[in-house]
Parts: C-alpha cells; sequence; structure tokens
C-alpha cells in the first residue's frame, strides 16, 4: 500500500471535519494510477479528493474509484474513473515491469516486497509451477532466476497482457503460459515440480488438494490463503497431517475486520499424499 499525501490535511476546509474523519490518507498506487476504495459518506466529495492527489503528486495521471469487490473467476471489480482518462498503466517493481489494464485484470502493488521474499528462493534449473498468475509478478522474477515456470491463468485478458510482460521483460525462453483452469490437471505438462507459488484467490483454498501432488518429495509449496489469526495454529496442524513441514509461515496484508493474507513456506516431506474429501 503506497503513502498518501495527507489527504485529510490537503481537503481540511473543502470536506467537513465529520466526513473527513472517513479518508484514509493511504492508497494503491499501480503504475500512474491511484486507486481508492471510498466510502458512501465521501462520495461527494470524490472529485475533490481525486483533484488533491493529482495535485500534490505529479506521478499519478488517474484516479479511479473502486465501486465492486472482485468478482468472477477473472477477479476483477468495477471502477469509476475520478481524474484522468486512461485505466492501462506500466506498473514497476524490483526492476521488473508489467503493462495491465486495472478493469480487466486483477493486480495487488502491495505484494511487491513479498513477491520478491518468495521468488528470491527459486533455485536455477528448478521447476516452478505458479497458478492464479495473473500478468506475471510471480513468473517473471522467477523466470529471471533461470528457473523453468509453468505458468496457469484463466483471465484471457490477463493471458495477452502476461505474454507482453514476458516481451517486455525480455524473458521468454524458460516460461509456458497454460490459459485454463488449473483445477483441470489434464491441462498440465505430465511432470513434477520442485516448487510451487500459490497466489490462492479468496475461498479457493482446495487448490492446495490439486498442487502438492504435481510437486516432489522435499520440493518446496508457497501457499497463501485468507485467514483469522486464531485458525493459524490449526492449519498448521492440518498441513502437517498431510504431509508438509511447515518451515515458516507469517502474515502478508490485512483484508477485512479481523481477516489477513498468510503464506506458509512449506516442505513437502511425503511422497504420496492422501488428501480427505473436503
Amino acid at each position: 500500500m503506497q503513502q498518501g499525501m495527507q489527504l485529510r490535511e490537503q481537503l481540511s476546509g473543502t470536506v467537513p471535519v465529520s466526513i473527513l474523519y472517513h479518508l484514509s490518507n493511504r492508497f494503491d498506487v499501480i503504475g500512474d494510477i491511484a486507486v481508492l476504495h471510498l466510502s458512501q459518506e465521501l462520495w461527494d466529495y470524490r472529485h475533490a479528493i481525486a483533484s488533491a492527489i493529482i495535485s500534490s503528486r505529479r506521478t499519478i495521471k488517474t484516479v479511479i474509484n473502486k465501486t465492486t469487490k472482485l468478482t468472477g473467476d477473472n477477479r476483477t471489480a468495477h471502477y469509476e474513473i475520478l481524474a484522468g482518462t486512461k485505466t492501462e498503466s506500466v506498473h514497476r517493481e524490483f526492476g521488473f515491469s508489467y503493462r495491465l489494464d486495472v478493469r480487466t485484470v486483477f493486480f495487488n502493488p502491495r505484494l511487491a516486497t513479498e513477491r520478491k521474499r518468495v521468488t528470491d528462493q527459486v533455485q536455477p534449473r528448478e521447476t516452478v509451477l505458479i497458478p492464479f498468475c495473473g500478468v506475471g509478478p510471480f513468473v517473471i522474477p522467477a523466470a529471471a532466476r533461470d528457473a523453468d515456470v509453468v505458468a496457469v491463468e484463466q483471465n484471457p485478458e490477463a493471458c495477452r497482457w502476461f505474454m507482453e510482460n514476458c516481451t517486455l521483460n525480455c524473458i521468454t525462453d524458460r516460461i509456458t503460459l497454460i490459459e485454463g483452469d488449473v483445477f483441470d490437471t489434464t491441462l498440465l505438462p505430465g511432470i513434477t515440480f520442485d516448487r510451487a507459488i500459490i497466489p490462492t484467490p479468496y475461498g479457493m483454498d482446495t487448490i492446495l488438494d490439486v498442487i502438492v501432488p504435481l510437486v516432489r518429495k522435499e520440493g518446496m509449496i508457497h501457499f497463501y490463503t485468507f485467514k483469522k489469526r486464531l485458525q493459524i495454529e490449526g492449519l498448521v496442524s492440518e498441513f502437517e497431517r498431510k504431509g508438509l513441514n511447515v518451515v515458516s509461515y507469517r502474515r502478508c496484508g490485512h483484508v477485512a475486520p479481523s481477516v489477513s493474507r498468510w503464506v506458509f513456506d512449506c516442505r513437502k516431506i511425503s511422497r504420496n499424499i492422501r488428501f480427505k474429501p473436503a
């Protein structure tokens, strides 16, 4: 999440104090686009808020307001453009560039440090599986470390941007993109992977049961999920019963009251794992 320009102070005198209380000084930035998620109380002042952002941060060219939650298989939301005209941009993080249209693909800039933490663990010549790959922010850094990466994504627009980003970052030879539903394992090559990075969408935790059998014994799995803190201890025990050694886990983002995104770094210690039906 990006630091706002102390919007409350800027808008003092323009927005009533009782309303200004609902405004956060922080918002997401994707390339040169500021992404807001304004509450209903701020609705009448949304254009003033956008103008304040544009005037104080010259790198921002467009301000949009998220008006719906993520929906559908493509994990996209609806937005209202408050300032500027375009929703396409180039987002840069840790030396890599990603072109995308925020209206048609999912991209979370708040995971930049986490993506680097995980992809820095990838070793040369590893085979890596990355489902829900989006426009490539996990895939491209992993491939840049000389790994052979199989990426899976079912959103056609994300696939289109993904291929453009591979070219943009001069990384194409070591990446295989599969456009389709990763739950259909017949789409995947008949190989065993050294590592899987699973940026799981909300409510799709059963993907772990699909991916784990595809990873070799002693291989690594980085599994992302949305949970409450009180659920974590039980989840660690569940993973261990399934033959996974939880090397570490950490919180990497707050998403709702008492609910956070967690990542579990696990090593597969059993060759044949049988999962109980969900």
